[in-house]
């Protein structure tokens, strides 16, 4: 019995999200990013990393890092304390729905 409720909370938390990311918000949000990261999170500076891709999760992991002191950079960290959780997930949504072609060399 306590197996079955353990599989039907995990199966519940990974189908239902708590609340669905809003990636309109997080393209707003973004343009705070550009500066640094690039119109589309791409940046020109090779000390930035590029945005535009990345997975969600990795992206919200980092985001609230920054904002919680588990990661330093001064920069991030002035940007990241304001949000909350929302527009973490937000961000993260915006940047992982951006596609791009890599075009390896021949």
């Amino acid at each position: 019995m306590y197996r079955l409720f353990i599989c039907l909370f995990l199966f519940a938390s990974l189908t239902f999200p708590a609340s669905a990311a809003d990636v309109e918000n997080g393209r707003k949000l973004a343009r705070q990013c550009s500066a640094c990261h690039g119109k589309f999170g791409l940046s020109k500076d090779p000390e930035v990393p590029n945005l535009a891709g990345q997975p969600s999760l990795y992206l919200e992991k980092s985001l609230k890092d920054y904002r919680d002191g588990a990661r330093e950079d001064r920069r991030m960290t002035l940007i990241s304390e304001p949000l909350t959780d929302d527009d973490v997930r937000d961000l993260a949504a915006w940047f992982a729905s951006i596609e791009f072609n890599v075009v390896t060399p021949d």
